[in-house]
């Protein structure tokens, strides 16, 4: 497990892949019990230790993913990311150039409980809600491509839906059209980067992730 920020009240971890932020249906332990254990070895403190989920990010994706570690942060952070105080930015490598170098799309996502999967439709819809995000190129290799991605709203499977509609699947990702698997079973998204002010102290906070160890994130990412 990688912290890479932690303060009286709160903790960030860059996530892989293969962990889950909090329990499922899978039995796996998630990241907020690994990371009690990690506080209450490092601090040697007695008895239960506090470990707030303030979002989630999907299993196959990495990066940040921010816990608080009082209940005093935990209702703050939520009512942040409720509201949008928090700006968390990612990257995403994808298959193919998108049709402009930077954009914005608008899109409306109905989710299909069933499927576990979004549909991204063009025009408005009763049943589907409305999604924003744009986007950058910030690099490009012989076949792939990474975005640098503002997230507006969070909807269900946004990142991966939008791009995928607009012909950039991102790599590895089965579930909306790329080809084949990543060997480590996720997909090339990645949470870098996250901007608030500090819930208590009331001081500006950046985290950044580091991308994946992977020669494709490095060589896609060397230099910024």
């Amino acid at each position: 497990m990688e912290v890479i920020y932690e303060d009286n009240h709160i903790i960030a971890v860059n996530k892989t892949c293969r962990e889950i932020v909090q329990g499922d249906k899978t039995g796996d332990t998630p990241l907020s019990e690994t990371l009690k254990g990690w506080l209450k070895e490092k601090y040697h403190k007695p008895g239960n230790v506090f470990v707030g989920v303030t979002h989630r990010l999907d299993r196959p994706v990495s990066g940040i993913v921010i816990f608080a570690k009082t209940s005093k942060a935990l209702a703050r952070l939520n009512d942040m990311f409720r509201t949008g105080e928090i700006r968390k930015t990612y990257w995403a490598i994808v298959k193919n150039r998108p049709p402009r170098e930077e954009d914005e799309l608008v899109h409306w996502l109905v989710r299909n409980e069933r499927q576990n999967k979004s549909y991204a439709y063009d025009t408005e819809r009763a049943d589907a809600k409305k999604a924003i995000l744009r986007y950058k190129l910030i690099a490009s290799s012989d076949r792939y491509h990474l975005l640098e991605i503002d997230l507006k709203t969070g909807r269900h499977h946004q990142i991966r839906c939008q791009l995928a509609r607009i012909g950039c699947p991102i790599k590895g990702d089965l579930k909306y059209g790329f080809e084949r698997s990543n060997k480590d079973g996720g997909i090339s998204l990645h949470a870098r980067s996250a901007e608030f002010i500090h819930p208590v102290s009331k001081l500006p906070v950046r985290i950044i992730a580091p991308v994946p160890e992977d020669n494709l994130w490095k060589a896609l990412s060397v230099g910024l």
